[in-house]
């Protein structure tokens, strides 16, 4: 997201940290769309929260240009305890992955 001019700090548009966070999604929502900092945090965090509703609720989530959050539902299965060799069942449960696009995965390769 470094096109997206996220300053740290007040200097360059690099991420200092590596990481983009919610507050650094905010600043850019203030400073794009000219909004209060409390409302461009707010709608952030609205935006994360129907994002996790959705995926709570099963439903995957596909942004375009972005990439998908998708749920799958692993069976179980019989794991290996490394230290012991003791064969232990894992439980069923659901995951979630993510796979990017394409656009962004041409993006990434690029940078």
């Amino acid at each position: 997201m470094a096109d997206a001019g996220v300053p740290r700090g007040g200097q360059g548009s690099e991420l200092h940290s590596g990481t983009l966070t919610r507050a650094d999604l905010g600043d850019v929502v203030h400073r794009k769309l000219g909004l209060s900092r409390a409302e461009s945090a707010s709608m952030v965090e609205r935006l994360l929260h129907h994002m996790c509703a959705a995926l709570a609720q099963g439903q995957n989530v596909k942004i375009s240009g972005f990439g998908s959050f998708i749920l799958r539902d692993k069976g179980q299965r019989v794991g290996r305890n490394p230290k012991t060799g003791v064969e232990v069942p894992i439980a069923p449960r659901r995951v979630m992955t993510f796979r990017a696009s394409q656009t962004m995965r041409d993006r990434i390769a690029r940078d």
